[in-house]
């Protein structure tokens, strides 16, 4: 599956490593995989990592990115990870680049590189970067094994989530054989301060179900969160969780108004809720996307098309229409053509 990176990372002399905007760890964690990645096994190549400040992931090696000049995309490979959509890539520079690949996990919906590797099966970017590095029979250095290992287990959720299977673990194994201080990692990850504790509980106490059906919300209006002085991602990626694990709340949503808009961050742990993510302009995985909408009203219509979609499958309708299996599909895209891996022509996810 892999091989056009491969041979795309030897045609280079440089190659410049993009991910989202506003960086979780897997974004990171396959950027900063990849690029530990190919120093080690390309010591000729010139690699940087661009985007923006990597945030609450800053103690990961080497998670300072580089400044560097437009000329420099001139002759260079652009690989861009865990980007689902062309407008979340931080740095559009990549469009620049003499050549791109993408790689993806996320339900395809936007094609953007010269050649793109879209696997929905994987639990992770990061996962599908160990894989990259596994079947390429590349040398594994412990910076990249700890980098790629911190967006296994933040995008699995600790190896909890739908798309968690026996390649998953494989995978882990290869990457904990390289000497990961789990330790050392998990109190980075996990140990929060009482203030953000504190937080969590308030945001507990805001939790609101919607009507008498299994989708619960909270909405976070602008005045609210400038007096809780917190950047908006930190409130709308960051506060969803709070919802989770709750008996008889199926779905939750976490609204959050910023900038004139209202962040949806979208979960649930029985449904594909993607095709409602899809409805109001976003997109992400079948149990975990996001959205933007214009205002509350909007935020308030989401809401009822959720509810709608645990009532179809309530009364015995898929409302997905995919069944119950969360794995995904294993499509890869190259050079835009799509064809799943049986080698055999497909359609697009969606």
């Amino acid at each position: 599956m892999f091989e056009k990176l491969y041979d795309a990372i030897v045609r280079h002399g440089t190659v410049i490593i993009h991910r989202h905007t506003s960086p979780d760890g897997d974004a990171l964690g396959s950027q900063l995989g990849l690029a530990a990645l190919i120093r080690d096994n390309f010591p000729d190549k010139t690699v940087f990592t661009v985007g923006d400040p990597a945030g609450r992931y800053s103690f990961m090696e080497g998670s300072g990115m580089d400044e560097i000049p437009d000329s420099a995309y001139a002759v260079a490979l652009a690989v861009v990870l865990d980007s689902a959509e062309r407008g979340l890539v931080s740095d559009g520079r990549y469009a620049s680049a003499a050549f791109s690949v993408r790689v993806d996990h996320h339900i395809l919906c936007d094609t953007f590189t010269d050649v793109e590797i879209v696997d929905t099966s994987f639990e992770s970017c990061a996962g599908m970067i160990a894989a990259f590095a596994s079947e390429s029979g590349l040398a594994l250095g412990k910076a990249s094994a700890e980098a790629l290992f911190t967006g296994m287990v933040t995008d699995s959720g600790r190896f909890r989530y739908d798309s968690v299977g026996p390649r998953t673990f494989a995978l882990a194994s290869f990457l904990m054989s390289a000497g990961v201080d789990t330790e050392k990692l998990y109190r980075n990850l996990y140990c929060d301060s009482l203030e953000n504790v504190r937080l969590r509980a308030s945001f507990a106490g805001r939790i609101k179900k919607y009507g008498d059906s299994p989708v619960a919300y909270i909405y976070t209006t602008a005045e609210e969160l400038r007096a809780l002085r917190r950047d908006p991602f930190s409130v709308s990626r960051g506060m969803v969780g709070v919802m989770a694990d709750i008996r008889g709340i199926d779905v939750w949503v976490n609204f959050t108004e910023a900038d004139g808009r209202v962040l949806c961050e979208i979960r649930s742990s029985r449904f594909n809720i993607n095709p409602v993510a899809v409805k109001y302009g976003g997109g992400g995985h079948k149990k975990a996307s996001g959205a933007e909408v214009p205002d509350r009203e909007a935020a308030m219509a989401m809401l009822a098309d959720l509810a709608r979609l645990a009532a179809e499958d309530a009364a015995g309708a898929d409302p997905a229409g995919n069944g119950t299996d969360d794995k995904g599909s294993a499509d890869i895209v190259t050079d835009g053509k799509v064809t799943a891996d049986n080698g055999t022509a497909g359609g697009s996810a969606s």
